[in-house]
């Protein structure tokens, strides 16, 4: 399965190779005012790419910020449902004691 999976990436690799050479004449893009950029084509599809991440990353701040605030205002006493059985659940347990450092919440999203 390893090596399959090397194999598939090789492939996107020399694919991607392959239409980077085959794309290197020049291309127009013109902006407004009469400004232009002259690049190769795959200087152009390479900026709009990286350009669609940046907006794609920068339109996802608010909802990773939204879920951090959240995941910071979780009460110390609150944790995960368990699997205790319901017998062992019905006696009294000692709540643990969490930091704010240890929150799954923020770890879970990479923040």
């Amino acid at each position: 399965m390893k090596y399959l999976l090397w194999l598939l990436k090789a492939a996107i690799f020399f694919t991607l190779f392959a239409f980077a050479l085959n794309n290197q004449h020049d291309a127009t893009v013109y902006f407004f005012f009469g400004t232009h950029w002259r690049a190769p084509l795959v200087l152009v599809v390479l900026a709009a790419f990286a350009g669609g991440l940046v907006v794609g990353a920068l339109g996802m701040l608010p909802g990773w910020w939204k879920h951090r605030a959240a995941a910071a205002q979780v009460p110390a006493t609150s944790e995960a449902p368990s699997t205790v059985p319901l017998a062992a659940a019905t006696a009294p347990a000692a709540a643990p004691s969490i930091s704010a450092t240890d929150l799954p919440a923020v770890r879970q999203h990479g923040l």
